[in-house]
């Protein structure tokens, strides 16, 4: 009998040490478990800052290209403001009158014609144009107003005369034009601008 009780007793032993090793492995593999999910979490986590910062640096070499575009397209800007001063100039000087001056002067003042006519062509070869909206409603994105007139048979706000010729670069405004623009007065109101 007591090799039965041994034996039973050592079968407990291996049951128990069975059981045991069954929790533990059950143990083992909720860890396991666990530490799965942990990690799929972080690799979530660091997916999403990959995919992040990708947008990020696709965002940026956008913008970096754009302004690399706007710089190209407009860099000519400030020598354009400044021939156009010379513009000015010379259709200051060209306004004389041909009929009144001697053969001399009026060879000078073709002269003057023609290099005008070569700046003005110089500049619309680079993208410049005039804005000259005589007739049409006041734009204040175009044009500045310096005067007002009182002309009963016009509409409200319309451009009359352009004081100062103004110029876009492309598509910006790189000098507003100054004009006077029609503003009809109200009964009992005096216009003495």
């Amino acid at each position: 009998m007591e090799k039965i009780s041994e034996q039973e007793e050592t079968k407990k032993k291996e049951k128990c040490e069975c059981e045991q090793a069954k929790e533990c492995k059950k143990h083992k593999k909720n860890k396991d478990k666990e530490k799965i999910k942990e990690l799929e979490t972080q690799i979530g986590e660091l997916t999403e800052k990959v995919k992040y910062s990708q947008a990020e640096l696709i965002n940026y070499r956008k913008r970096k290209d754009e302004e690399l575009i706007n710089f190209r397209k407009y860099c000519n800007q400030d020598l354009i403001l400044d021939l156009i001063g010379i513009v000015d100039n010379f259709e200051r000087a060209i306004k004389l009158d041909d009929e009144d001056l001697t053969d001399e002067v009026s060879k000078f003042l073709s002269g003057f014609k023609m290099m005008y006519a070569n700046l003005c062509d110089i500049l619309k070869n680079y993208g410049v144009e005039e804005i000259s909206r005589v007739g049409e409603k006041f734009d204040s994105n175009q044009e500045e107003a310096l005067m007002t007139d009182n002309i009963s048979d016009m509409e409200d706000d319309v451009v009359i005369d352009v004081l100062l010729k103004g110029y876009k670069l492309k598509d910006r405004v790189i000098r507003p034009a100054s004009v006077k623009i029609n503003k009809k007065n109200e009964e009992g109101e005096d216009n003495n601008e």
